[in-house]
């Protein structure tokens, strides 16, 4: 099973079978029937400016939510997202708008392992075991993403109608 997950993403994208997989779990993320957990996220693509979304599994930890690379740098989210500002939005039922908040590489290894414990999946494009210390996952962390899940800030109000100037009689 772990080469067959290999596969579906040996150069770091999906490969058109991990594509239809993907699409397919989306669809049941978005209408929310699945475990709090697993969710999509949409990002804009930092080429296209569309609105992709992808599955993902979020990480709780020490009462915060994270999202990891299982891809590492290679993951085109990875990429969009931070072309994004950290701008998103996680939907699971309903959507979230959310600011993505990269973590320092020294504070990931425990996320890391948490990340695994939830997502099985994801253990194939690990090089260390789910099961491994902590420290094991200091050695890679560099070469993981973790973003925290954050509340968007809201939205700039926009005015309607013409704007008047100060001159101008009321």
């Amino acid at each position: 099973m772990n080469t067959v997950r290999s596969w579906m993403y040996e150069h770091g994208r999906p490969n058109r079978v991990a594509a239809l997989v993907n699409r397919g779990q989306v669809a049941i993320l978005t209408a929310g029937l699945s475990p709090a957990r697993w969710a999509a996220l949409e990002v804009r693509g930092r080429r296209t400016g569309r609105a992709i979304s992808f599955p993902v599994v979020v990480a709780d930890y020490r009462g915060e939510r994270y999202l990891v690379s299982m891809l590492g740098e290679r993951a085109n989210w990875v990429a969009n997202v931070r072309a994004a500002g950290g701008r998103a939005v996680i939907r699971h039922g309903r959507r979230q708008p959310v600011a993505l908040e990269e973590v320092s590489p020294e504070a990931r290894a425990p996320i890391l392992k948490r990340y695994l414990a939830l997502a099985p999946g994801a253990r194939a494009h690990f090089p260390v075991a789910h099961s491994a210390p902590v420290a094991a996952f200091e050695a890679i962390a560099a070469d993981y993403p973790v973003f925290r899940i954050c509340a968007a800030p809201p939205e700039p109000r926009v005015m309607s109608g013409p704007a008047k100037s100060m001159n101008e009689p009321r």
